[in-house]
């Protein structure tokens, strides 16, 4: 019958450690302040308990078998691990959680958080971060079904749920153009003056379209007419790319639409049923963010300038 409890401590590991990296039993002593004999009878005993040889001891230099070589570089992954989880449950203990878990709109992606994240790990929190990009309803749809702690998404028509349980804060509010590469057929629409494209101009010329990554939630579509084909993309960045290539038409955020207005590589139209601005916001679960969370919530509220494009 197996033995209830594990042979290998890691105590026992922290020692075969210590040894290994002195190539002797005394200087491991000291740096653990135990004496030679003590540390010398935990290497015996967890031999005789394995039934194997951990050090060769023949030569005056001290140096680990075979066997010894293995165990060391499976226990420094136990001691790292275990290191790893203390830190985080006395963490846990001051606040701090376990996992924080961030989502954000398409539109703005996540590696605009990065500033952010690298100011918080030097608050030693020991708190792991997840950061992962949603599109349209997507959002709310990780929030309402706990796959986030704290999201960036849109407001209004994105899916956002009805009643209570959440709180949001408003951080701006983004405009959006209609745009074309320079050498679609809609482009010579551009230079006509006073008279927005209809609906009926716009339809039969392909329209580029972001996926609704939501899972259980109904999803959502903007800028698209009844009966107008569509390619369908992952991400606002994929979106951005397919208009310039003239793979199709649609609507851009008005900061990533601009600098390519400017170097020419698309058009603006004017339309006659144009994009109204999105509101975005800042939402989580009432009462459900610790240290970390209510940390970055702070800084997302306070510089709403990461967020290109938005306005008050």
């Amino acid at each position: 019958m197996p033995d209830r409890f594990p042979k290998i401590s890691l105590d026992a590991l922290v020692v075969i450690d210590a040894i290994a990296r002195h190539a002797s039993f005394t200087r491991a002593a000291d740096e653990l302040n135990k004496v030679p004999s003590a540390v010398s009878y935990t290497v015996l005993q967890l031999e005789q308990k394995l039934g194997v040889l951990l050090f060769d001891r023949s030569n005056r230099r001290i140096c680990l078998t075979p066997v010894g070589r293995e165990l060391l570089e499976e226990g420094r992954r136990l001691l790292r691990l275990a290191s790893d989880m203390e830190r985080r449950l006395i963490g846990r203990s001051k606040g701090w959680e376990t996992e924080l878990r961030i989502v954000v709109d398409t539109i703005f992606g996540t590696q605009l958080l990065f500033p952010l994240v690298e100011a918080f790990d030097t608050l030693e929190s020991n708190t792991r971060i997840t950061l992962r990009e949603e599109a349209l309803s997507g959002c709310w749809d990780a929030i309402t079904n706990n796959r986030a702690d704290l999201a960036v998404t849109g407001l209004g028509s994105m899916g956002n749920p009805s009643g209570g349980g959440f709180d949001i804060d408003v951080i701006g509010r983004l405009n959006f153009d209609f745009a074309v590469a320079p050498n679609h057929p809609l482009a010579m629409l551009a230079n006509r003056q006073d008279e927005p494209v209809t609906d009926d101009e716009l339809r039969p010329y392909r329209a580029v379209s972001v996926a609704d990554s939501s899972l259980t939630r109904s999803t959502a579509t903007f800028g698209l007419l009844t009966g107008q084909n569509t390619l369908t993309v992952a991400s606002i960045r994929d979106k951005l790319a397919a208009q310039i290539a003239g793979l199709g038409v649609g609507f851009l955020p008005s900061f990533l639409a601009e600098s390519e207005f400017s170097a020419g590589r698309l058009v603006k139209l004017c339309v006659l049923q144009p994009r109204p601005a999105a509101t975005f916001a800042v939402v989580h679960r009432r009462g459900n963010l610790g240290n970390a969370g209510k940390w970055f919530k702070y800084q997302m509220l306070a510089k709403p300038s990461l967020f290109p494009g938005l306005y008050s």
